[in-house]
């Protein structure tokens, strides 16, 4: 009786242990690094500006950014980073576009990897399961870039998220 119980508890083991999508950024993070740099979070904090969103050596592809809209919608947004509690905000601002308001959660681990939680109204964070990783690249007292990998047909390309801090 002894052995069937441990037989199960092994097998419950294992399959509560099964991996998580590769498309979640807590999971991401948590294989890369969980310790932060936090110098860069530092120097990322304060009111900043999405100047420009391009796709070198591909200019011609459409990105759906963060799944919220075209990334030429990004263009101007504002966003908010607050180094301390690692919260924030973005918001899409763009004529052309449907304006969008959202709390964030971001955090830079120790191997330049920008991690994004995009929240919904009322939702804590650690609820959030799907989150984004991007590269910070860059980085100086008043602009940043967040480099973004993405499958274009089977070939990876970047698209690039240029910051500039606002006045």
């Amino acid at each position: 009786m002894k052995k069937i119980i441990f037989i199960c508890m092994i097998a419950t083991m294992l399959f509560a242990c099964k991996s998580a999508s590769s498309t979640t950024a807590s999971t991401e993070a948590t294989t890369l690094s969980t310790k932060l740099d936090r110098p860069s979070q530092v120097a990322i904090k304060g009111n900043w500006v999405l100047t420009n969103v391009s796709y070198p050596g591909s200019e011609y592809i459409k990105v759906n950014s963060f799944d919220l809209a075209d990334s030429k919608c990004f263009i101007g947004s504002t966003w908010s980073f607050i180094s301390n509690n690692n919260k924030g905000t973005m918001a899409l601002t763009a004529p052309s576009c449907t304006g969008f308001t959202s709390p964030i959660v971001w955090s830079i681990n120790n191997q330049g990897m920008f991690v994004l939680k995009i929240l919904d109204a009322g939702i804590k964070a650690k609820k959030v399961r799907d989150g984004y990783l991007l590269k910070v690249a860059g980085l100086t007292d008043n602009s940043f870039q967040l480099v973004d990998n993405i499958n274009v047909g089977g070939q990876v390309k970047d698209v690039v998220y240029q910051f500039q801090r606002a006045n």
